[in-house]
């Protein structure tokens, strides 16, 4: 997960003055530019490392501190006076550099999100910030006793007694009940603030000034919807007969506690082989650090500086954080030793690398990925390695028969991965763009019948809690989600290029990627290097060959 609060990435954009060909506008620009990035940088700094001790400690002074330095930056973007000089050099047709073009694309963008009255501006970053404080503190109940994430996991993983998977389950909805009211609220100021701007709300505004479009996303989703459905039922309909054998209950029994994560987005390790087995006893930090050099990425610089183990007060989740957009780049985990952390690691690294090898010769306006959903990219296609069976033979030592185990389940494991997960996508896509559509509606039954129609998951009896407001990315990262559906796409796109063009081979059958140091070579020239100098869609488009597709995705996990 990425947090995207604060990390704008605006620093500095070059010299100030006239050079040779330049307009006057052009030169107004630079200058305007210029003035903004002093500003702005230390700001963001400050805010960034403020919101970094408050996701490592819980301390309500530095969610405090996080609140109003984020504050401070919104309200600059809120300028009036400026959004008009940069909507007005749009206009112009004047910005004839292509670098002076970008960089105001992107300076337009951020300002026109912001163009919220300072009064309605403060309650909707107060309000994110106190809703991400209480998720980062919460602590579901079971019994009376306080529970972790990762203790609610391990029961949904291993307990075998109904009854108390569904106390797990319940416990892990209990923060829905405790942020929901506050959730909707949020939603609604949002919503008021994208309809002063002339949208029809957030949701719609928020793809918009991300470069994305709500029809074009649509097409996307429905075209998945189309392409899983026969594969989906049939896989999901094996795995339902085994869990119900597992539990003691009839396949139509089953309810949404009998799956191993409280929201069906990860896969059960159901059939005879665990992965979690070839993890334990291994430091999962090690394997991360080892496989990255060994492909020219280098992570140790990353490493020291994050936070990787479970503590009183630290948020319970995973995200990656570029400090100040000049490399100091962090990740926080839980780790244990599984499978789970250790495609989390490789995934959080993987959006780790993409910030510390930007070039950091470029405009600093330009110094951040392409788009969310490509930074998504890479650490989807780095964490799919902690199931791959060749790599997992390479990092973890293991014999040939192991490997031939894994291999038995393994491609089993990958597609029934892959479709779980695009359901899951589905769900969070259509009931966030309803959620800013209408948030005054039953948005507990518009939740559910979304999880029945998508993933097949039958609705707990009479269930009328606001389970959906158990998803911290409504909150921490609204009108995002899809974005990670959309990186799975790419990086099935991206893994068809590396093996036939940067590897020229047939298939991709036994790539592993350990030690193959010209992987990391065509990432860091062809994605990371581009950084934001010109639109997702040319970079992917640059980088692979063609337009992004969901044909690899396709050809790769779901035929």
């Amino acid at each position: 997960m990425r947090h995207l609060g604060v990390m704008i990435g605006l620093l500095v954009a070059g010299a100030v003055g006239r050079g040779p060909g330049e307009n006057a506008k052009e030169s107004e620009l630079k200058e305007f530019i210029a003035r903004h990035v002093e500003t702005i940088k230390p700001l963001e700094k400050q805010a960034n490392l403020a919101w970094w001790e408050a996701a490592v400690t819980g301390d309500p002074k530095a969610y405090d501190r996080s609140s109003e330095l984020t504050l401070q930056i919104r309200r600059i973007y809120s300028d009036p006076r400026e959004f008009a000089f940069l909507k007005e050099a749009r206009q112009s047709k004047r910005i004839k550099d292509p670098l002076l073009a970008r960089q105001l694309t992107v300076l337009h963008n951020a300002y026109l999100s912001n163009q919220i009255e300072p009064e309605l501006l403060q309650q909707i970053v107060e309000l994110g910030t106190q809703i991400e404080k209480n998720f980062s503190t919460f602590r579901g109940v079971i019994d009376g006793k306080k529970v972790t994430d990762n203790e609610i996991k391990g029961i949904l993983k291993d307990q075998t007694d109904s009854a108390q998977r569904q106390k797990a389950w319940l416990a892990s909805k209990q923060v829905g009940e405790a942020v929901a009211a506050d959730l909707v609220r949020l939603v609604k100021l949002r919503n008021e603030a994208a309809r002063k701007l002339g949208f029809d709300n957030y949701h719609t505004m928020a793809l918009a000034t991300g470069e994305q479009d709500v029809r074009e996303l649509d097409k996307i989703f429905a075209d998945l919807y189309r392409r899983t459905n026969k594969p989906f039922a049939r896989v999901k309909a094996e795995l339902d007969g085994i869990l119900a054998k597992k539990y003691g209950v009839a396949p139509q029994e089953l309810r949404p506690w009998h799956y191993h994560d409280p929201f069906f987005q990860e896969t059960p390790m159901v059939y005879d082989l665990d992965l979690d087995v070839y993890y334990e006893d291994k430091d999962v930090k090690k394997l991360a650090e080892t496989f990255y050099a060994g492909i020219g990425l280098p992570v140790k610089a990353i490493l020291t500086n994050s936070d990787l183990y479970e503590k009183e007060g630290k948020n319970p989740h995973a995200f990656c954080i570029h400090i100040d957009r000049e490399g100091d780049v962090r990740i926080l985990c839980n780790i244990k030793s599984n499978e789970n952390w250790m495609e989390t690691t490789l995934h959080e690294l993987g959006h780790g690398v993409y910030d510390k090898y930007l070039d950091f010769t470029s405009p600093y306006l330009l110094r951040s990925p392409a788009h969310p959903f490509t930074t998504e990219a890479v650490a989807m296609f780095f964490g799919r390695l902690s199931r791959n069976p060749a790599w997992m033979q390479q990092t973890l030592g293991l014999s040939d028969t192991q490997r031939a185990d894994i291999e038995k389940i393994g491609g089993k494991y990958a597609q029934l991965k892959q479709l779980i997960f695009a359901r899951w996508a589905m769900v969070m896509y259509n009931f966030e763009k309803e959620l800013y559509a209408n948030p005054d509606r039953d948005l507990a039954a518009l939740w559910w019948d979304l999880v029945e129609k998508y993933q097949l998951v039958k609705r707990p009896p009479d269930r009328t809690n606001p389970d959906w407001a158990a998803k911290i990315h409504f909150s921490v990262a609204p009108c995002y989600y899809h974005n990670y559906m959309l990186g799975e796409l790419l990086a099935s796109q991206l893994h068809h290029t590396i093996v036939r063009k940067v590897l020229a081979l047939k298939s991709d059958q036994g790539v592993s990627y350990v030690g193959q140091g010209q992987v990391g070579r065509f990432l860091k020239e062809k994605v990371f290097e581009a950084g934001d100098l010109y639109p997702w869609h040319e970079m992917i488009r640059h980088a692979t060959g063609e337009p992004l597709t969901a044909k690899y995705f396709v050809d790769q996990f779901v035929r």
